[in-house]
């Protein structure tokens, strides 16, 4: 009973031990994907910067423009110029931040394809439960073995 106690044990401890390599690349993985998240964040910051930054440069071009015209054709002509600028900029902007969302999905993907790679073990690779299973049967040979040469001895 007590060597099939230390024997669990020594089992227990042993797949504890193999949990410490996948643990550490799950970390691992988790400082790269709080990484990832900080470059699209710093990048989407930066397009909203640009964005605001933008419509308030082209607002106070549009009433520079409302205060110098001196007939509503010049002043409908400019704005109508001003409509296609900001139409082809926000097809800009929007063009980058899919990219910025397309960056961060592909790199999402990366870290979670290599931390897939580390920690799953191979087909064939021994497992803890294989360890386990394997020590027990040897175990109970053992303990077989011991019962028949009893029971040889007794007779």
């Amino acid at each position: 009973m007590v060597s099939k106690i230390r024997q669990f044990a020594k089992d227990s401890a042993q797949g504890i031990r193999a949990l410490r390599e996948p643990m550490r690349v799950v970390t691992h993985s988790g400082v790269k994907l709080t990484s990832v998240s900080h470059e699209a964040l710093l990048g989407l910051l930066a397009l909203q910067l640009d964005v605001v930054t933008a419509a308030l440069s082209d607002a106070a071009a549009q009433l520079d423009r409302v205060a110098q015209a001196d007939n509503v054709k010049d002043l409908v002509t400019g704005q109508a110029d001003e409509l296609r600028a900001i139409r082809e900029r926000v097809v800009k902007d929007v063009s980058r931040a899919v990219s910025i969302a397309k960056d961060t999905g592909r790199s999402v993907r990366e870290v979670a394809a290599e931390t897939v790679t580390k920690v799953r073990r191979p087909a064939n690779a021994p497992t803890a439960r294989r360890a386990v299973r394997k020590a027990k049967a040897k175990a109970k040979a053992k303990t077989k073995a011991r019962a028949t040469k009893t029971v040889r001895r007794a007779k």
